[in-house]
């Protein structure tokens, strides 16, 4: 018997982090107009949906049956979360204020891919260079450390634009150059990893 309450504990809170997860999910790929995708989802997230409550509300007397189903539903919605932050769907949009308006920021970023968009500015304490930069998501991480490359002490603001069209920054996202930077800088971790690896066993043999 507590062997199949234990059963029963267990496929509840599978079946209701699937479905929040879907859940989460459907509405972010809502939001970025992903509608069609986002249809297909909530097919299967409602059909999810209808078996797991038609087990807890056949089984309202156990009480653990209720627990394992909130305690499912605050899951899926961290693990939704994590999937959606692992897809990266979408673009950012990156504002950056340098103190030093004399810094080569838009050459440098946009060697690596990014599309920038540079003006100068005034600020309390004098000229400023006033930079946007375009970056699919899924390379953001990568922007903030080129950034911060360039000018440490850089103020940066990021946001998610809603909707995106036309102009140069779109094509130069898209062509697959930024892709081929960062695998470049990853290489190049990589190797210098090696390096200290291989330096570090010629110090301890010696």
């Amino acid at each position: 018997m507590l062997e199949n309450a234990f059963i029963m504990i267990v496929i509840i809170m599978v079946i209701n982090i699937v479905y929040v997860s879907l859940s989460t999910i459907r509405v972010i790929l809502t939001l970025k107009g992903r509608r069609y995708i986002a249809g297909i989802i909530g097919i299967f997230e409602v059909v999810i949906y209808i078996v797991g409550l038609g087990i807890v509300l056949d089984n309202l007397e156990e009480i653990q049956n209720l627990v394992a189903y909130g305690l499912g539903y605050g899951l899926g919605v961290v693990i939704g979360s994590k999937i959606e932050e692992k897809l990266a769907l979408g673009y950012i949009t990156v504002n950056v204020i340098s103190s030093d308006p004399d810094i080569s920021f838009t050459k440098q970023l946009r060697d690596e891919g990014y599309g920038v968009t540079s003006w100068y500015a005034y600020g309390m304490e004098g000229d400023r260079l006033s930079i946007q930069i375009l970056s699919p998501r899924k390379y953001e991480l990568h922007l903030y450390e080129t950034i911060k490359s360039i000018d440490p002490k850089a103020f940066i603001i990021a946001y998610e634009p809603k909707q995106i069209h036309g102009g140069f920054w779109v094509k130069q996202v898209r062509r697959g150059r930024i892709r081929k930077s960062v695998k470049k800088a990853e290489e190049q971790q990589q190797q210098e990893a090696n390096q200290e690896e291989v330096r570090s066993d010629e110090e301890r043999n010696d």
